[in-house]
């Protein structure tokens, strides 16, 4: 349990073409392309994103460079694991080690660089860091205390996210709508940091409806005992 033979939950809307694809994907691979390679790679996407984001303030079409560190990221961290189970060198508590220990410092980038951008608050980007670092570290002790390991809640996964901020960072560069402020609480929001607030809203949400499953079957697997006294 907790590592990568534990059983993978993948239930959102793009896992069955997802998948087809990255098996592809991986089949084509050279040799020479190893997971840990692509694990790495998905890092130095995040830091081609988080680039991209901060030079946005120099020229909005920048976003473009964060678009493809999205497209970097998912090509690395989608197909680190896949090549490995094609190719059948799997290292279970190893791969599970890197793989996920590497996924949290790809996030703390990637939404450093979006609150450092001129399109969502810093503030903003952080509480969506802090939803995802939670609900990741929910999935790894349901991983352990189940051998599950979810990768998607509902009909969402990160793929679906990154796809969401590359068409936010598209709409960006090419609508007046970044100058668009609202104020609430003696607070300025501009349209993408709905977005955003609406992704965190999404996190948090996925991991109360989950927690409060999850603890009424622990609760039913391992029931309060009496107390007796006596025994003592």
């Amino acid at each position: 349990m907790g590592k990568e033979s534990s059983e993978r939950i993948q239930t959102s809307i793009l896992n069955g073409l997802e998948k087809k694809v990255l098996i592809k994907l991986a089949t084509i691979q050279p040799r020479w392309v190893t997971s840990d390679m692509l694990t790495y790679l998905g890092v130095v996407g995040a830091i081609i994103c988080a680039i991209g984001f901060t030079l946005a303030h120099i020229n909005i079409h920048y976003l473009w460079l964060s678009s493809l560190g999205l497209v970097i990221n998912w090509y690395g961290d989608s197909l680190d694991g896949t090549i490995a189970r094609v190719r059948q060198t799997q290292r279970p508590v190893y791969g599970f080690f890197i793989d996920h220990s590497l996924d949290a410092v790809t996030i703390i980038i990637m939404c450093i660089g979006a609150g450092l951008s001129p399109i969502f608050r810093l503030d903003i980007a952080l509480l969506v860091l802090a939803g995802y670092l939670a609900l990741s570290i929910y999935t790894y002790v349901c991983t352990i205390l189940e051998g599950k390991f979810r990768l998607t809640y509902g009909a969402l996964g990160p793929t679906e996210f990154r796809l969401a901020i590359i068409l936010l960072n598209t709409i960006c560069m090419y609508t007046p709508w970044i100058h668009i402020q609202f104020q609430c609480f003696n607070q300025h929001f501009g349209v993408y940091d709905l977005g955003a607030i609406c992704i965190g809203i999404f996190i948090y949400t996925a991991y109360i409806v989950q927690f409060i499953k999850d603890r009424r079957i622990l609760a039913e697997q391992d029931p309060l005992k009496p107390y007796h006294p006596e025994n003592q």
